[in-house]
């Protein structure tokens, strides 16, 4: 790490949690929890003065999902990570594995393209660039298990078992870069499994949950290999700043502790939902037999109980 990363995080006192929330702002995740807010705000505004519902829940959601990056990039937190694996490795939970989950949650993409007017016969607007995306090879690519399932597991084992962890702990900009990319993963994996938005791949609810149990126990793993280590395996977090009274293989087990255990969180959290979206999609289903039912008089039915009278005449 540079000397001018220490000079920032040399006079940082002892971890506490009243410490690690102070405000310290983190330019780019500002900017863009400030954008997304302001974005998914002025959506849900439109449609709610064309008369249309958006379940509120969605919103409370995607609100939680901001509020959650800035809490863990835009304050001493962040700071705190540039020094201490423990709290690097909290913010590296939160926002690859929570902050995603409530930001699907909140279904942006739908509530977009509710909220975007039709483009003139011919014409292109922003509407019909977002369902380019949707249709497109690339979003196919990067949704399907067969990428997002290894580039999860590269993102624990492929970078902080390399030097490129180090390279980017050598400064501020590299290490937002980590976290922006830790996001990205977290809603590319998350989102054919649990998310509410359209995508190009969807599969049924029992493939989704073996999706999802195909990336965790690899977390388990990683998180089991940094406890078990028998001296410190990142060279970024080998010498900690003395004023933090921490000993650098002890901030490590905590690490990996904190890895181990942060990965049956999302797993409960997606598996609630899922169940929950399996008995919603069942009941819609339900629903629309049933007024299928009451169109033809049951004739479903109705042609049923024939082939059992047939099957009774022939009997006689």
């Amino acid at each position: 790490m540079d000397h001018g990363m220490h000079g920032m995080t040399m006079d940082l006192p002892p971890f506490t949690l009243g410490n690690g929330l102070h405000w310290s702002t983190q330019p780019f995740f500002l900017a863009a929890c400030l954008v997304g807010l302001a974005l998914y705000g002025s959506a849900l505004a439109r449609l709610l003065r064309r008369g249309d519902a958006w379940p509120v829940g969605r919103s409370v959601s995607f609100v939680l999902g901001v509020l959650l990056v800035l809490l863990t990039m835009c304050t001493r937190l962040n700071d705190y990570g540039m020094v201490m694996f423990s709290v690097h490795m909290v913010q590296h939970m939160i926002i690859s594995m929570l902050a995603p989950l409530l930001l699907l949650l909140g279904a942006p993409v739908t509530l977009a393209l509710r909220a975007l007017p039709v483009a003139g016969r011919g014409r292109t607007g922003p509407r019909e660039v977002l369902l380019a995306f949707l249709h497109s090879r690339f979003l196919r690519v990067v949704t399907h298990p067969g990428f997002t399932i290894p580039v999860f597991i590269a993102s624990l084992y492929g970078l902080y078992f390399t030097p490129l962890f180090d390279s980017l702990m050598g400064s501020a900009v590299g290490h937002a870069a980590m976290m922006v990319h830790f996001l990205l993963v977290g809603l590319v994996f998350f989102w054919p499994i649990m998310g509410i938005d359209p995508g190009p791949h969807r599969p049924g609810h029992v493939m989704r949950m073996l999706e999802l149990f195909a990336g965790m126990p690899f977390h388990a793993f990683f998180g089991i290999a940094l406890m078990m280590a028998s001296g410190p395996m990142v060279d970024a977090y080998k010498h900690p700043p003395a004023s933090l009274g921490i000993e650098a293989l002890s901030d490590q087990t905590a690490a990996g502790g904190i890895a181990w255990a942060f990965s049956e969180v999302p797993s409960v959290i997606v598996l609630l939902a899922l169940l929950f979206q399996w008995y919603r999609s069942e009941q819609r289903q339900a629903r629309r037999a049933d007024r299928q039912a009451d169109r033809d008089g049951d004739k479903e039915l109705a042609e049923y109980n024939a082939y059992l009278a047939s099957l009774q005449a022939r009997g006689n």
